[in-house]
């Protein structure tokens, strides 16, 4: 495919990311209790909140692995692949380790304010039952494509990435 072929590939629809990033939580709910299971018996942890900070920074670099991995392999994760989306540079690339580490770190900026936000309401307010709001987090990254020009994240406009849809009957 040439790079003018593969610049012009639309956009996917808001709904086909949703879609994938749902399919993409499920599988990353299997890779996370794996994680767990293996640092819990490495480390015979027996409660959740022992080594809290350890958890957190294992699980970041696992998922960060996972991701890396699949975008520079082929610039897809299996439910990149169900839905025909892939990652790339416009000129239509895959991007490079720096790229996709930046990317993946980028796109938990906005979730990750979401969190605080509620965190500071729910201490503000003295209802805590508001720190529920916290499920919302992750769909933070969608607030941009709404005024981005070509419905694109956030965190793939600042890293120079973009999502496009790559369904046969799209093809040029």
């Amino acid at each position: 495919m040439s790079a003018e072929a593969s610049f012009s590939l639309p956009t996917p629809s808001r709904w086909r990311r949703f879609s994938c990033m749902m399919y993409e939580g499920v599988l990353l709910f299997g890779l996370i209790f794996g994680v767990l299971l293996v640092f819990d018996y490495l480390t015979q942890s027996r409660h959740a909140l022992h080594l809290r900070a350890a958890r957190q920074v294992i699980l970041f670099m696992a998922i960060g692995l996972y991701f890396l991995l699949a975008w520079r392999r082929t610039g897809q994760t299996l439910p990149m692949k169900t839905w025909h989306l892939r990652l790339q540079m416009p000129d239509g690339t895959k991007p490079s380790w720096f790229q996709a580490l930046y990317r993946y770190v980028l796109m938990w900026i906005l979730p990750l304010l979401f969190a605080l936000a509620v965190k500071i309401m729910a201490a503000y307010t003295g209802y805590y039952s508001t720190n529920l709001l916290i499920v919302f987090a992750p769909f933070t990254i969608f607030i941009w494509t709404w005024f981005d020009k070509d419905q694109q994240f956030l965190h793939d406009r600042i890293a120079g990435t973009r999502i496009v849809d790559i369904r046969p009957h799209l093809q040029p």
